[in-house]
């Protein structure tokens, strides 16, 4: 039986020759596995299911606050409801950078910031943990309720727990990053990418994570923007941790530019559930392989359900070993809000940001 890769096949000539051997035959495997070998996996830990809507209805939102009378207005719409519609049934879905630039410009992104957006990454800072990264973060709520906006939230320190299907020297620990600044929070691109992000966590039925507020009409979103590289003193790997979950219900990664990078990095698997978290990618399963995509051209996107797949990252390799390769991308990590018991209790604030505001309304 074949399973069926959701995601864009491997781009430009990332062929499966040129990946490793065993990596090589683990995505070999993913396009061909069989129902006997999916019994025999060993199921991993879940968290706790809701009942799944893979019809997913439409979200009971309107049209975060965008404006009708733009141009390709509602045919974007029809194109994010299309996209939703796959990401329901699938559980992960690509988008590639052509089709995120049409939909975003018609939901409020201009032709001056697509240019700017490319830049941003050249602005980091230093990543506490990881010497292979330089990063900024930024903490955003979607309130849905009274007021019916998205907002930047005051800092907060960041926490993924090895509880949450994360394991790396510095699980568990509190991290503090460099804060995103209005060089991107001004961005309308971002704006548009916040908004588009808006149609994929309304109202879709997912597997409930222990310790979150289902009830609250609040979303949190952690914001990255982060280079990986590689020198002659690091090898970048985007996910040092293997296979993994980010610890939240949706996660979104859209790529802003690469240099120097070889055709078999930042290669993306996701796994099913049963697979073994922790372990690195080319020791995984190609039949628990659910897709199989490679971000390369501008504003390609990924979105996951986190709660429902792990997912793992190749190494960034270089080209020319002369000189570093660099990955750019925004990561949107989206949960509801904590509650006691959860790993981030205690450092989850709603409060608006004093010096950096941000509003978009949604209505």
């Amino acid at each position: 039986m074949k399973s069926v890769l959701y995601c864009r096949p491997l781009a430009r000539k990332a062929m499966l020759p040129a990946l490793t051997p065993s990596l090589g035959r683990v995505v070999a495997a993913s396009r061909f596995s069989t129902a006997s070998a999916r019994l025999q996996a060993t199921p991993a830990p879940m968290p706790s299911q809701s009942t799944t809507d893979s019809a997913a209805s439409p979200p009971a939102f309107t049209s975060a606050g965008l404006d009708p009378y733009r141009p390709g207005f509602f045919n974007a719409l029809d194109r994010i409801m299309k996209l939703r519609k796959k990401y329901a049934e699938h559980r992960h879905l690509f988008v590639p950078g052509e089709e995120m630039h049409e939909v975003l410009k018609s939901i409020g992104a201009t032709d001056e910031d697509f240019e700017r957006l490319r830049q941003v990454s050249n602005h980091l800072g230093k990543d506490p943990t990881l010497p292979f990264r330089e990063i900024k973060q930024g903490r955003i709520v979607y309130d849905f309720g009274a007021d019916k906006a998205i907002y930047r939230t005051e800092k907060q320190p960041f926490i993924l727990s090895k509880d949450e299907g994360f394991k790396r020297h510095d699980s568990d620990s509190l991290r503090e990053f460099p804060e995103v600044a209005d060089d991107l929070q001004q961005n309308s691109v971002l704006h548009a990418l916040l908004r588009f992000k808006t149609f994929f966590i309304q109202d879709l039925e997912i597997a409930k994570r222990p310790a979150q507020d289902y009830t609250s009409d609040k979303w949190i979103c952690t914001l990255f923007n982060v280079r990986t590289f590689t020198s002659d003193d690091v090898l970048g790997e985007p996910a040092l941790e293997g296979v993994h979950s980010d610890g939240v219900d949706h996660t979104m990664v859209t790529l802003l530019g690469h240099d120097n990078m070889t055709d078999e990095s930042a290669i993306t698997l996701i796994h099913d559930m049963r697979e073994e978290v922790g372990i690195p990618i080319d020791q995984t399963k190609g039949p628990l392989v659910k897709g199989v995509a490679q971000h390369w051209d501008f504003l390609d996107t990924v979105l996951i359900v986190d709660s429902e797949r792990f997912h793992s990252l190749t190494p960034v390799r270089r080209i020319d070993e002369s000189r570093r390769s660099t990955r750019d991308v925004l990561i949107f990590f989206t949960r509801k809000p904590a509650l006691e018991g959860h790993a981030s209790y205690g450092v989850d604030s709603t409060v608006r940001h004093k010096t950096l505001p941000m509003r978009i309304p949604v209505s």
